[in-house]
C-alpha cells in the first residue's frame, strides 16, 4: 500500500488530507527504476519518431527507436510495462539536439520579455511563507523535498521563496543568518528547479494569505519603539510597523544605517553567499519596497479589522519624516499653507469614493489644484523610494546573470469610478484623467527591471459591481503601460485558485493579446499561489497539472483544453507512483 503524495504535503500546513488509497503490485526494485517524469508528457502512441535538428541541417524524421537498443529500456533494468511507452517517449526526447544560436536566442527573447510560441510562458509556484523557520531551519523538510519533486515532475519552471529581513538579520545588525535558505536552495537545485528569491523587507502578517508572523529584525523594531515616527501613520495617529517608512529612506535611523543601506547590505550579502548559484539556480530577485513586498503604501491593512474589502483606504504620510518632505514640497511650490497635512476630507478606511469630498466624481479635492500637488507629491515619494533601491539592487546584481523584478499590487476595487481612490491612496496616481503605471513602467525600464503585477487571475463579473471592480480592465492597462515603456511583464494571482476558470482567465491573461497589434510577447512568468495541501488534493493537482502544460504551449497551441486534460490524467496516473515512493522514503 502506498501513500498519496497529498497525505505527505498535507505536513506543510499540519493539516491531514485524505488520501485515495493505492494497491500496488509492483517490486522495489521496479518502482524505484529511474525514469524522468518528463517521459510522461508524450501522449503514447505505438510507433514513437523524434526530431533531430543539428546545426546547418535540415529537420528530419529519425527511424523508430527500438526498446532493446536503449539502455534504459532493456529488460535488465526491471521497467514496468506501464511505464514502458512513456521510457520510449523519452529515449526518444533525449535525442533532440539545440543550436547554440536558438539557446542564445531563447535566453535574449526571455530577458526582453519575449517568449517563444512553442515555449509558452513558464510556471513558478510561491512557496509557504514559513519555509524557512524562526530557528533557521527548513521547515518540514521531508514535505518540502516531496512536494519540490512533485512540482518538478509536473513540468513547473521553479519556485518563488520569500529572503526574510526579519529571520536573516534578525539579532545583531549586519550579522546574516542564511541556515535554513541555503539548505532550501540546494534541495531547489537538486530538483532542477529554479529560484525567485523576495528580498522581504517587510513584516509577515497581517496581509491577504498570511498564514504565519514574522517580525522585522528585533534592532530595528526597537529603534521603531524608540522613535515611532519610523513606522507608516495615517491621520488618527494609527501606526503602521509592516514596513518602515519611506519618509526616512536615507536618514542613519537604523543603528547608523539607513534604510536603504540596510536593504542594500542585505541584497549584497546575499549575493556574496549566493554567487555560486546566481544566474542558474537563482534567475530572479524580487526586490522588495512596501507592505506584503509591494512598491506601495500600506493604505488597507487588514491587521485588527482597520480594512475592509472594498474600501477606499487611508494615506500614510503622517509620521514627521514624510510630513517634512510634504512642507519642503509645498514651500518649493510656493504654496506654503498646503504643507501642514494631507487632505482632511478624504474619508475613511472603509468609505467609498462618493461619501467623501475628496474623492467625489463631481467637483471632489483630488481635481483641485491642492489636489493634483498633494497626489503628485505623494506618488513621487513612492517613485523615488523605488527608484532608489532599484539603483542599488542594480548595481549589486549587475553580471550575475539574474533579472530584478518589482512587485506592484492589483488594486482592482473602484478602478470604475473616476478617482480610483484606492489606487490613489496606495501611492499609485491613477485616475480616469491620467494614467499612474506608465510612470512606474518607465522608472523600471530604466533599471531594466521586470513588472510583476498581480490579479491576473480575476474576471470582472467575478467582483462585486457595485464596488465598480474591474481587475481585466486594470490588467490590460498595465499591460499597455508595460508594452510603450518596454518592459516586460509578469505576472501572480493575487487568490489561491484551482478551478478551471480561472486557469483559462490567467491563460488568456498571460497571452497580453492586447490589441490589434499584438506580437509574439507575452508574459516573462507567471508565478502561481501557492504550495500547499489543496494544491495537492487529486482533482487540484490534475488541474493544475493541465494548465502547466497549456501555458508552456503557449498561445500558438491550437488545442482544446480537454484534450490537454486527458494528457494531464495520463500525466498523473503514470507518474503518481513515483512521486508517491519517493515522498514515502522520505517519511522514514
Amino acid at each position: 500500500m502506498a501513500m498519496n503524495i497529498t497525505h505527505q504535503i498535507g505536513a506543510l500546513s499540519g493539516t491531514p488530507i485524505q488520501a485515495e488509497s493505492l494497491t500496488s503490485t509492483s517490486t522495489v526494485s521496479e518502482s524505484t527504476a529511474p525514469v524522468s517524469a518528463a517521459a510522461v508528457w508524450k501522449t503514447p502512441t505505438p510507433n514513437i519518431r523524434c526530431k533531430i535538428i543539428k546545426p546547418d541541417t535540415m529537420e528530419q524524421n529519425s527511424q523508430p527507436s527500438s526498446p532493446c537498443r536503449s539502455p534504459i529500456l532493456s529488460a535488465s533494468n526491471g521497467i514496468r510495462p506501464d511505464l514502458s511507452v512513456a521510457c520510449r517517449a523519452f529515449a526518444t526526447e533525449t535525442m533532440d539536439f539545440v543550436t547554440l544560436d536558438e539557446t542564445a536566442r531563447q535566453e535574449k527573447m526571455y530577458k526582453e520579455g519575449r517568449t517563444l510560441k512553442e515555449k509558452g510562458v513558464p510556471v513558478y509556484v510561491m512557496m509557504p511563507l514559513d519555509s524557512v523557520t524562526m530557528g533557521n531551519t527548513v521547515n518540514r523538510k521531508k514535505a518540502m523535498n516531496a512536494s519540490l519533486q512533485a512540482l518538478k515532475s509536473a513540468g513547473v519552471e521553479g519556485v518563488m521563496m520569500d529572503v526574510w529581513w526579519g529571520l536573516v538579520e534578525r539579532d545583531t545588525p549586519g550579522a546574516y543568518n542564511w541556515g535554513g535558505y541555503a539548505e532550501l536552495l540546494e534541495m531547489a537545485k537538486r530538483h532542477g528547479l529554479k529560484v525567485q528569491a523576495v528580498m522581504s523587507f517587510h513584516q509577515c502578517g497581517g496581509n491577504v494569505g498570511d498564514s504565519c508572523t514574522i517580525p522585522l529584525p528585533k534592532w530595528a523594531v526597537e529603534e521603531i519603539h524608540k522613535d515611532q515616527d519610523l513606522a507608516y501613520t495615517d491621520q488618527w495617529g494609527r501606526r503602521n510597523y509592516e514596513y518602515i517608512s519611506l519618509g526616512c529612506d536615507n536618514l542613519p535611523v537604523l543603528k547608523g544605517r539607513t534604510p536603504v543601506q540596510c536593504y542594500s547590505d542585505f541584497m549584497r550579502a546575499f549575493r556574496d553567499n549566493f554567487k555560486h548559484l546566481l544566474g542558474d539556480t537563482i534567475v530572479e530577485i524580487q526586490v522588495g519596497m512596501g507592505p506584503a513586498g509591494e512598491l506601495r503604501y500600506p493604505s488597507y491593512p487588514e491587521q485588527n479589522g482597520t480594512w475592509r474589502f472594498p474600501g477606499i483606504g487611508a494615506f500614510q504620510c503622517y509620521d514627521k519624516y514624510m510630513l517634512s518632505s510634504l512642507k519642503a514640497a509645498a514651500e518649493a511650490a510656493g504654496k506654503p499653507e498646503w504643507g501642514s497635512t494631507g487632505p482632511t476630507d478624504a474619508g475613511e478606511y472603509n468609505n467609498w469614493p462618493e461619501d467623501t469630498q475628496f474623492f467625489r466624481k463631481e467637483n471632489g479635492g483630488w481635481t483641485s489644484p491642492y489636489g493634483e500637488f498633494f497626489l503628485t507629491w505623494y506618488s513621487q515619494m513612492l517613485l523615488d523610494h523605488g527608484e532608489r533601491i532599484l539603483s542599488s539592487a542594480k548595481a549589486i546584481y549587475e553580471n550575475t546573470g539574474v533579472k530584478i523584478s518589482v512587485k506592484i499590487a492589483g488594486i482592482h476595487w473602484h478602478y470604475g469610478s473616476r478617482s480610483h481612490a484606492p489606487e490613489l491612496t496606495a501611492g499609485y496616481y491613477n485616475t480616469r484623467l491620467r494614467d499612474g503605471y506608465l510612470p512606474i513602467a518607465q522608472m523600471l525600464a530604466r533599471h531594466g527591471a521586470i513588472f510583476n503585477f498581480t490579479c491576473i487571475e480575476m474576471r470582472d463579473h467575478e467582483q462585486p459591481q457595485d464596488a465598480l471592480c474591474a481587475p481585466e480592465k486594470l490588467v490590460r492597462q498595465v499591460a499597455l503601460a508595460a508594452r510603450k515603456a518596454g518592459v516586460p511583464l509578469a505576472g501572480e494571482n493575487a487568490l489561491p485558485r484551482y478551478d478551471e476558470y480561472a486557469h483559462e482567465q490567467i491563460l488568456q491573461a498571460s497571452s497580453l493579446n492586447i490589441g490589434e497589434n499584438s506580437d509574439d510577447r507575452g508574459m516573462c512568468a507567471f508565478t502561481y499561489l501557492r504550495m500547499n495541501p489543496h494544491l495537492f488534493q487529486p482533482d487540484n493537482w490534475r488541474r493544475f497539472v493541465a494548465f502547466v502544460k497549456k501555458m508552456k504551449e503557449g498561445k500558438s497551441a491550437d488545442r482544446c483544453w480537454e484534450q490537454v486534460e486527458r494528457e494531464a490524467e495520463h500525466f498523473v496516473h503514470l507518474s503518481q507512483p513515483l512521486v508517491q515512493e519517493a515522498a514515502v522514503a522520505l517519511m522514514h
